[in-house]
């Protein structure tokens, strides 16, 4: 196994401390990592590498997925340095120079987890370091302040260090239920012969949080629901279940999708899309008190092409709702009119698992039909849960591997940026207003009026 190097800048945030470390921590008590892999953590705090492990200690400690010794941690901690340096400042990376000299890194990965104003300059620096050879560069959401923008960076970046070199993360597609979307497809053949227009009457895909802004109010407040959850994580669910091809490149499918939803200018937005935001956001210290950013965005799309047409596809997220879920349901054509709908229910998070509604008779009653359950939950049972990677392990091992297939490119997240914008200012020039919800409902009633029949309202 080649020699693994990982630089981490923005390596004081809770990106990495949540998600990041404890990912590394799985990945190497797996024994996925050289024995002699090399974790450098760039921030511009003024912690000792002591201080800075105690830090981490705790947090891998929380949200490790395996079992968390002292040992086996001692034994993580050799591999890790902290090294304080302000990367905005072109002088000190000759300090991450010198702490590359001789070590030999062949499988380097520059992660970057800050903000899209700081990816010009620290790929300005890196691409200088003469010890830091071909390396990949992941990087997290927002890809940039603007469309602009972030059309510019990703040129910049590609013409930096190559195309194939640039990892863009939507760890949604790590996700192991987002995953299994397609297996449940391709080796179910009652199921694959039902996932078309022929069959399912409505797609609901559902994104609901009970927590609220946080510590994200700054960054939230200039975006919204929108741009936060749609465009990336509730698109690309979308695009993974109404591929048209579950054996064909993951990528070329997607943006198939993506190409084939319906022309904005078609888009009757008043029945379409309800933005909505919750009680009591104003209040927060860093908001307008004239603030319309949404915080609950509900969308009916529609998929142009044969597999899909005429099927709607409903789409919400919410911060502050009454409950947390990730869920995708298909609701299939009533066999009777009389008769409840059979459904396909994948949750993704936090209950992974599959779960399928259908109809019997009802029990001791010579008519009458009852509703009846399949579950399957995968979450529940501990031997499940311990052998199934988190989404940061996975797109990490994956990045190692050279493995970009699930990692989202620039025209298919242009062309989400550009779709999901554009719904946004026909909803404002129509001068619709974004709704007040109550914290802890399911979003504004006015979601509701989506739907045009019993089937397509939210389960």
């Amino acid at each position: 196994m080649s020699k693994i190097g990982i630089t981490v800048f923005g390596s004081t945030g809770d990106l990495t401390y949540r998600k990041l470390m404890p990912a590394f921590y799985n990945l190497f008590s797996r024994g996925l990592l050289a024995n002699d892999f090399d974790i450098c953590a760039i921030g511009r705090r003024d912690y000792s590498k002591e201080e800075y492990l105690e830090i981490i200690s705790d947090w891998i400690k929380k949200f490790a997925r395996l079992e968390v010794t002292e040992e086996k941690l001692n034994e993580f901690f050799k591999h890790i340095t902290y090294l304080k340096m302000d990367f905005t400042i072109k002088e000190d990376y000759k300090l991450l120079e010198k702490y590359y000299e001789n070590k030999n890194i062949e499988n380097h990965i520059v992660y970057l987890a800050v903000a899209p104003s700081f990816f010009e300059k620290i790929g300005d620096g890196v691409k200088d370091i003469k010890n830091i050879i071909n390396p990949k560069i992941i990087l997290e959401k927002p890809f940039g302040d603007s469309l602009e923008n972030a059309r510019y960076l990703s040129e910049k970046l590609e013409t930096t260090f190559g195309k194939n070199k640039i990892y863009r993360i939507d760890h949604y597609l790590g996700k192991e239920m987002i995953r299994n979307i397609l297996t449940i497809r391709t080796t179910n053949r009652t199921i694959s012969k039902v996932w078309s227009k022929e069959d399912v009457a409505s797609v609901h895909i559902s994104a609901l949080e009970t927590v609220g802004v946080d510590t994200r109010v700054g960054y939230y407040d200039e975006t919204g629901a929108l741009m936060d959850m749609v465009t990336n994580h509730l698109l690309q669910i979308l695009t993974v279940v109404a591929l048209d091809d579950p054996n064909g490149i993951i990528h070329d499918e997607q943006f198939k999708v993506l190409s084939n939803l319906k022309l904005i200018e078609d888009v009757d937005i008043k029945n379409s899309m309800i933005l909505g935001q919750y009680e009591g956001y104003k209040e927060i210290e860093e908001v307008n008190d004239n603030s319309n950013t949404e915080t609950y965005a509900s969308l009916k799309l529609f998929i142009d092409n044969e597999r899909w047409q005429g099927v709607p596809f409903f789409i919400r997220t919410g911060k502050k709702c009454d409950n947390r879920e990730v869920e995708v349901a298909l609701t299939f054509k009533r066999q009777n009119i009389d008769v409840e709908p059979d459904v396909l229910i994948i949750k993704i998070q936090p209950i992974e698992g599959v779960y399928l509604e259908f109809n019997i008779k009802t029990p001791g009653e010579e008519s009458g039909v009852t509703k009846a359950k399949m579950e399957f939950c995968q979450s529940c049972e501990d031997v499940f849960r311990l052998n199934t990677p988190e989404a940061y392990e996975r797109m990490i091992l994956a990045c190692l591997n050279n493995d970009n297939s699930w990692f989202s490119q620039w025209d298919q997240i242009e062309l989400s940026w550009k779709y999901i914008e554009g719904l946004k200012e026909k909803y404002k020039n129509e001068k619709l207003p974004v709704y007040t919800y109550e914290q802890g409902s399911k979003g504004p009633i006015e979601a509701n009026n989506l739907a045009c029949n019993e089937d397509e309202k939210w389960r």
